[in-house]
């Protein structure tokens, strides 16, 4: 069988060996969705199968979609306690800034930083960036079957959500033969695509519910309808019951509309905003508008946060967006 990615399969074992027999903690970002979970959980029980003392550290809980994947692996927030001893190693994170502020200060260095986004800083001593990926959940499924790792039901079963989640269930440009072959070695292994789905799809709360049709009722077309920006205000949040992990997958509605090449979410919270981005084509590279706002991601997702009020803000994303497109009309002439 030819090697997925022989490149980062040789370069993750040669960093693996070099801290055998030291701890580890295995960090994920803020707000994490399914393949930040799914590939903390993958990457310590497979350094577990290796004889390691790995634990999962997050500055936030697991989403409760994604609480049955994480299996009996150890995985604690930071609030409760952190111990700064062990070798970190980040997955599925863009800038160290994402690992909150408990864990930057607890981990000032990275030892290790595998992760599938364009926009990442090579923030660690060692980088096993692959940006044509289509998940990070993607990248350590190749390598860990590359070196013939073992790879037990759970790390399967997460490691397939991460790619399920961060592709859309396969629709996303990123899905390819590889990421298909992957999951089939994953399904041989014991995941079980159905009871993922159920899980992830199936399950969801009156609360997301009521937030979703407050989001549908704020749209606003901008760019002659090629961008549609919905926003969750603070009011929102009082009115619904629903948390943060409810706005998981909104921002994918803006963008469903025929016509809208970009969607955007705008959500405000305790005084503080957060936006997403969402393109259809990866020519709009919405991760370089992002980084005007504090941001980063993926040519067709990425996700930032503007230092800044919503009434503050709101023109600047307009002038942004309609700057972006006609540039697109520029070099398109």
């Amino acid at each position: 069988m030819a090697l997925y990615f022989p490149k980062h399969s040789a370069a993750f074992t040669k960093a693996i060996e070099a801290i055998r027999g030291r701890p580890v903690a295995v960090l994920g970002h803020v707000r994490p969705d399914g393949d930040c979970i799914g590939s903390q959980v993958a990457v310590a029980r497979v350094l577990r199968e290796l004889g390691f003392d790995a634990v999962c550290y997050n500055h936030h809980r697991v989403p409760s979609n994604c609480a049955s994947f994480v299996g009996d692996t150890p995985f604690f927030v930071d609030e409760d306690g952190v111990d700064s001893s062990r070798v970190a190693i980040s997955v599925d994170c863009a800038d160290r800034k994402r690992l909150g502020p408990v864990l930057q200060e607890a981990y000032p260095e990275v030892y290790l930083n595998i992760d599938h986004h364009i926009s990442n800083s090579l923030y660690a001593e060692h980088n096993i960036i692959e940006g044509t990926a289509s998940a990070t959940g993607e990248i350590l499924g190749g390598i860990f079957l590359d070196n013939d790792l073992t790879v037990d039901e759970v790390t399967a079963q997460a490691l397939y959500v991460g790619i399920a989640t961060d592709t859309g269930q396969f629709r996303f440009a990123s899905t390819t033969r590889d990421t298909f072959e992957i999951c089939c070695h994953l399904m041989e292994r014991g995941a079980d695509p159905a009871a993922a789905a159920m899980e992830l799809y199936e399950r969801e709360s009156p609360a997301k519910l009521a937030l979703l049709q407050r989001f549908l009722a704020s749209f606003r077309y901008l760019c002659d309808g090629r961008a549609c920006v919905g926003i969750i205000d603070k009011e929102a949040w009082a009115a619904t019951g629903a948390t943060k992990e409810d706005t998981e997958g909104l921002v994918d509605y803006a963008r469903s509309i025929e016509g809208v090449e970009i969607g955007v979410l705008l959500e405000e919270m305790d005084g503080t905003m957060k936006g997403s981005f969402r393109a259809k084509d990866p020519v709009h590279r919405v991760d370089q508008l992002a980084i005007q706002f504090n941001g980063g991601g993926h040519a067709c997702a990425a996700g930032f946060n503007p230092e800044s009020t919503l009434d503050e803000f709101y023109p600047r994303l307009v002038d942004a967006l309609e700057t972006h497109f006609a540039s697109l009309k520029e070099t398109s002439q």
